[in-house]
């Protein structure tokens, strides 16, 4: 246990920093969990992963309020749970939705200049086939892709054009890289 729980710890710390692979190793150790209680509550795959898109933006965005005297998985199902009372507020109050001001600066920090493992898989690939993996996706994750690196548009171009807050694009984007290395990954 204590060999997980340290390197755990660091992981944190350098995402309190900003540093985007240990976001993204964050992202990729908690994701089913996360997916998982979502998906139990909600019975609905869709609404499932859309909260946990969420879960981890409102996570990365106040990650520096995390207390390392807790569990990280229990702060991560903590956000999630309150983000699924919280839409079933609003849809039962029938309100539109709306943004809010909160702190987007931890996810702001975050650079994306250096290529990722699943950028370079990405790029390797003859495009027609690669097109024909980007398919296989859920249509909201090719939209991402398509946008990202077809149109080449930034995430603040992106968040803009698909009406989501930036850092709702930062992972979904993230999490459909890796959706789609895992698709190359099978079929080669």
């Amino acid at each position: 246990m204590e060999k997980t729980e340290e390197p755990l710890l660091t992981l944190i710390e350098k995402a309190k920093l900003g540093n985007q692979i240990a976001f993204s190793a964050l992202l990729n150790c908690f994701w089913n969990d996360v997916y998982g209680f979502q998906l139990i509550r909600t019975k609905n795959e869709n609404d499932a992963e859309d909260i946990t898109i969420q879960t981890f933006s409102r996570a990365f965005d106040k990650i520096h309020t995390f207390d390392s005297s807790y569990e990280f998985k229990t702060w991560l199902i903590a956000i999630s749970k309150n983000l699924h009372v919280d839409l079933i507020r609003k849809s039962k109050k029938n309100v539109l939705q709306s943004s809010d001001g909160s702190n987007n600066e931890a996810i702001k920090k975050v650079l994306d200049d250096a290529p990722s493992p699943e950028d370079s898989l990405i790029t390797e690939q003859n495009l027609v086939a690669l097109l024909g993996y980007i398919k296989k996706l859920k249509p909201h994750y090719q939209e991402v892709i398509n946008l990202r690196y077809f149109q080449e548009l930034t995430y603040a171009e992106i968040a803009e054009k698909t009406g989501e807050p930036i850092n709702n694009v930062k992972v979904k984007l993230l999490r459909a890289k890796k959706l789609l290395a895992e698709i190359i990954k099978n079929q080669n």
